[in-house]
């Protein structure tokens, strides 16, 4: 492969790793260690050149990518050794270290988040409890778990939730999983998903379709670093590129089908609200 060959395909796979993971080039530079001008360069449509050996390996670390990956020796974006698809056991309903961990290892990174139920970081304490189920009565051991859920507040970070609108609904109407839930919790919830979704956009922006139309399994994208489908007591977690990318698309599918767009949300709920209130 002549070197210009592969200072093309080194920009085409550099570009989709900045645009996976939602940062400005600047900021990408600035993390590799190398000026915003030396990375205009090496990304200029009539460049040939090549990043030094360090450069194409701190790439490589931060974003769980191969250097042959980088230069097109290999289609497989997956670092050498590591293993492109594992299960990690999720005993706890929230595996508060688990989750932390991948949230900090795609610091300053987009996430994309299709949750179980309603968003981590939009439950009330009364939420967290009715799901815990009897037994989980300990009001401090909750607060920890609902304080410790709050991924979004770290800086930089970006978040995307796509949410079916009968998750919500379910809750409104008070049915399967929330039947049994008192009116005043559920009212005191949606209320309090207005709250945060005013307060944290737009770094966070939550877009809400049909689960009827579009049907999809609970998993989040953590910027380059890995993709996790929540499967209960476990998470099958997905670390090559090539699978992080194809389920991008899949989000993007969602966001597509999505009839209430993030700026729509708070009125929707809003609205939502007054329709507990008037039960």
């Amino acid at each position: 492969m002549s070197k210009r060959l592969i200072s093309q395909v080194f920009q085409q796979r550099v570009l989709s790793l900045i645009q996976a993971s939602s940062r400005s080039r600047s900021a990408f530079a600035e993390e590799i260690g190398v000026d915003r001008s030396a990375l205009s360069q090496l990304l200029a449509e009539d460049a040939v050149r090549l990043p030094r050996a360090y450069t194409l390996v701190r790439i490589a670390r931060r974003y769980n990518v191969s250097v042959d990956w980088l230069l097109g020796m290999t289609d497989s974006a997956g670092a050498t050794g590591g293993r492109t698809t594992e299960v990690a056991d999720n005993p706890d309903y929230y595996n508060i270290p688990l989750l932390t961990r991948w949230h900090a290892e795609a610091e300053g990174m987009k996430i994309r988040y299709v949750p179980y139920r309603l968003p981590d970081i939009l439950r009330m304490s009364e939420i967290v409890a009715w799901e815990l189920g009897p037994g989980h009565d300990d009001p401090e051991a909750i607060e920890t778990i609902v304080s410790k859920l709050d991924y979004n507040r770290g800086p930089g970070t970006d978040m995307e939730i796509c949410l079916p609108t009968q998750t919500v609904t379910s809750l409104i109407d008070g049915v399967f999983p929330w039947d049994g839930l008192p009116v005043s919790i559920r009212r005191a919830q949606i209320e309090h998903m207005v709250e945060q979704v005013e307060a944290l956009y737009p770094s966070l922006r939550i877009f809400l379709f049909d689960g009827r139309r579009q049907h999809t399994v609970p998993y989040t994208i953590f910027g380059t670093q890995r993709a996790a489908i929540y499967a209960g007591s476990q998470y099958i977690v997905f670390n090559d590129q090539a699978t992080i990318q194809q389920m991008q698309r899949h989000f993007d599918s969602l966001i597509r089908q999505s009839g209430i767009q993030p700026h729509e949300v708070s009125r929707w709920l809003r609205q939502a609200a007054l329709t507990i209130r008037n039960r």
